[in-house]
């Protein structure tokens, strides 16, 4: 998995790439985020556009970085969620916690309201 930030408007988008599997990507991405939350940046959206594969353990680590954010009354929303991975988020039932948006633009707005 590869990860890449940039910045918009209000938010860090943080662009996951190839397959999310947990493990030392875990620890990687937790380490970004609580980066983020010292530099006080603290609504993050979650672009899984280029993912093409997540596991029970990818699933876990987004958990943890939507309770890491929420901890420091912060937002983590998905964006561009393909059709595989949203029917893994309703099959164990996470789509009532994750917001998900079409698009990284979506979720950015989603932040101002």
């Amino acid at each position: 998995m590869k990860i890449k930030t940039y910045e918009k408007y209000n938010a860090v988008v943080v662009e996951l790439k190839g397959d999310v599997m947990g493990g030392d990507d875990t620890k990687e991405f937790n380490q970004l985020l609580h980066k983020l939350i010292d530099e006080g940046k603290k609504n993050v959206i979650i672009d899984l556009s280029g993912v093409k594969f997540m596991n029970s353990s990818g699933l876990g680590m987004l958990i943890s970085g939507l309770t890491t954010m929420k901890k420091e009354n912060g937002n983590l929303k998905l964006a561009n969620v393909g059709d595989k991975i949203e029917s893994l988020l309703i099959i164990t039932k996470l789509i009532t916690i994750f917001e998900t948006y079409e698009s990284v633009d979506e979720a950015v707005k989603s932040l101002g309201e």
